[in-house]
C-alpha cells in the first residue's frame, strides 16, 4: 500500500494581497521560522526581494527590530530567495556562514525587505549577498549581509 506524500514544508504560492509576489511561509507553526511571520518574495531579474513586517515581539528595548530578529530574518531570506530563484525547494539545505553588518535601526510595524543577490551557484553551494532596507523606496539601510548556503544532498 502506497503511503500518502508528506505535506510540503513551506507554502510558496501567489500572494493573495500582493500581486506579483509569492507568499513564503512555513507550514508548521511550531517551528522557529514561524516566529518571524509570513513573508513575501518577488524576483526582479537577478534580485530577490523578501519582505516581512516586524512586530512588537521582534523589538529590542529601543523599540527597533532586535538584531537577533534581523539575523533570523536574513537567514530565512537566503532560503526564500533560493526558492524564488528556482534553485531550492524546501527542507534540507543549510546555512554554512552568514556575515551581517548592522548599519542602522529598523522600525517596528513597517515592512523590512531583504534584497538578495545570487553571486554564484556551484554544484553544492549558493553564494549570496544583500541589504536589509526599509522605507518607501528602500532608502533606509538597516544592515548588509553575505552568506553561503549548501544545497540539499541529492538522493
Amino acid at each position: 500500500m502506497a503511503e500518502d506524500a508528506a505535506p510540503p514544508s513551506f507554502v510558496y504560492e501567489d500572494h493573495p494581497d500582493l500581486p506579483g509576489w509569492k507568499r513564503w511561509q512555513l507550514s508548521d507553526p511550531s517551528r522557529f521560522n514561524s516566529m518571524l511571520g509570513p513573508m513575501a518574495v518577488r524576483i526582479e531579474g537577478k534580485l530577490a526581494r523578501v519582505r516581512m513586517t516586524p512586530e512588537h515581539k521582534h523589538s529590542n528595548l529601543s523599540n527597533n527590530v532586535h538584531g537577533g530578529a534581523l539575523m533570523g530574518f536574513i537567514d530565512v531570506a537566503l532560503f526564500a530567495a533560493g526558492r524564488g530563484f528556482g534553485i531550492l525547494t524546501a527542507g534540507t539545505a543549510v546555512t554554512l556562514d552568514l556575515s551581517v553588518q548592522f548599519i542602522g535601526g529598523a522600525r517596528i510595524g513597517e515592512d523590512i525587505e531583504a534584497r538578495v543577490e545570487l553571486l554564484r551557484e556551484t554544484g553544492r553551494l549558493l553564494f549570496l549577498r544583500g541589504l536589509i532596507v526599509q522605507g518607501e523606496d528602500g532608502e533606509d539601510i538597516a544592515a548588509s549581509f553575505s552568506g553561503t548556503v549548501r544545497k540539499p544532498t541529492r538522493k
